[in-house]
């Protein structure tokens, strides 16, 4: 994968990890610890330092329930943030937008990836606006948005709609000109789907991985883990590293998360032990 500022990237060789950069006052787990640009910069470095091969910045929440801001308030969180740490060395910034202006400024700035959790729905000036900038770029599964996807969560086959449907937004992409070396794609954990039926998801990835495009999935301290236990978002690290390892074993090339360090550890621990197993 060609990044936007022209890095050349290998996304099979190992999983990448991309830390959680929330600069919002009310996200379900972070909000309101980093919306400071001071607060922001220090966590950046924390995450880069920790191993994190992306940070991935965020202006505006998509918990469930949340209500859409406007572009202005999103670009006023968002830009003198990816102006402040795209200075870090080593940082790869992603923005985390479902809106094209937000996106097509943060480039400008210094991102060097999009990620939109509707899949260029929300906005239609998203995809075409990727395809003309050749960026690269994650396209997400998710019904309804942020305010209505929980009624949007019934599938007679889960995997297999989830799947048929994040290609359709993926032919999407490619007739506009979006290049497939460019696309990542997500099923959504958590968006427009049961903590069940989210877990169904990451048990079989492997189905999705078919498909031949780079996968990533985010399922850092997200409301399935309630299924296992009833600990509160910031205390849901076990169960968080558990999906991102399974994530990784069931072949997610990028795993989105809070929790850097231990992740990394993880992962990394767990990649280690299979270059035995292989020999």
């Amino acid at each position: 994968m060609r990044l936007f500022n022209g890095e050349i990237i290998d996304l099979k060789t190992k999983a990448h990890i991309m830390g959680i950069l929330n600069v919002t006052p009310d996200s379900f787990s972070d909000g309101g610890e980093f919306d400071q640009l001071t607060l922001a910069h220090r966590h950046a470095e924390k995450l880069v330092a920790e191993g994190a091969d992306w940070i991935d910045v965020g202006g505006e929440s998509t918990r469930p329930g949340a209500e859409p801001i406007p572009v202005a308030t999103e670009l006023e969180r968002v830009l003198p943030v990816i102006r402040s740490i795209r200075s870090i060395p080593g940082i790869r910034i992603s923005v985390d937008t479902r809106n094209s202006e937000t996106a097509r400024l943060a480039l400008q700035e210094g991102a060097v990836f999009v990620n939109d959790v509707s899949g260029g729905l929300h906005d239609p000036e998203m995809l075409p606006m990727l395809a003309k900038t050749q960026s690269p770029c994650c396209i997400m599964h998710m019904r309804g948005n942020p305010s209505t996807m929980r009624s949007h969560s019934e599938y007679s086959n889960v995997v297999q709609e989830v799947t048929n449907e994040l290609m359709e937004r993926v032919a999407t992409a490619l007739s506009l000109g979006i290049q497939p070396e460019q696309i990542v794609v997500d099923p959504g954990i958590g968006f427009a789907k049961t903590p069940e039926q989210s877990f169904l998801i990451i048990s079989q990835l492997k189905q999705l991985c078919r498909l031949g495009f780079p996968v990533l999935i985010g399922a850092s301290r997200k409301r399935l883990l309630m299924l296992v236990s009833d600990a509160p978002p910031r205390e849901r690290l076990g169960g968080s590293i558990a999906l991102a390892l399974i994530a990784v074993q069931n072949c997610a090339a990028i795993v989105r998360v809070h929790d850097v360090a231990a992740t990394v550890q993880a992962i990394r621990t767990w990649e280690f032990v299979k270059r035995f197993a292989q020999s």
